[in-house]
């Protein structure tokens, strides 16, 4: 039988893995938010308000992210889940100001569909998971490594 040599090492970095893999993880998660969710705005169409003919970017503004569950009232575009809340981001739009975020997003039988919400999240989803991987690799190098 072969005796494994600097088995309490390897056992210290492995409990060490979830820690830093927890850190470099949710920084990659809220930059790939951010990025997503500067797209949304970018594409968000700013409507006419039915008061004075002005612009209203209640829309564009109500674009955001959290860590974990999205404002009561939006559209929740995409939600990374795990067992805890706090790595757990949502993307969502709209509130009680623009509730029409939804109606903007597929139309309705007056208005044509203006997409601006899935559409970023598809664009950007197969990078977004690259980057989480890429970041579990190099937690795994880091714990390694020290």
């Amino acid at each position: 039988m072969t005796k494994i040599t600097n088995l309490d090492r390897l056992n210290r970095k492995l409990k060490q893995l979830p820690i830093v893999a927890r850190e470099l993880i949710r920084a990659e998660m809220a930059k790939a938010a951010d990025e997503i969710v500067g797209m949304m705005k970018r594409l968000a169409p700013v409507l006419v308000a039915p008061v004075k003919d002005r612009r209203s970017g209640a829309l564009r503004d109500s674009i955001g992210w959290t860590w974990g569950a999205a404002p009561k009232g939006s559209v929740v575009v995409a939600a990374v889940a795990s067992k805890s809340d706090d790595m757990r981001i949502t993307i969502y739009a709209g509130n009680a100001e623009a509730y029409y975020a939804r109606w903007v997003e597929f139309g309705t039988q007056m208005m044509r569909a203006q997409p601006y919400f899935y559409v970023s999240w598809r664009t950007n989803k197969r990078r977004t998971v690259r980057r989480l991987g890429k970041a579990v690799r190099d937690a795994a190098k880091k714990v390694a490594a020290s």
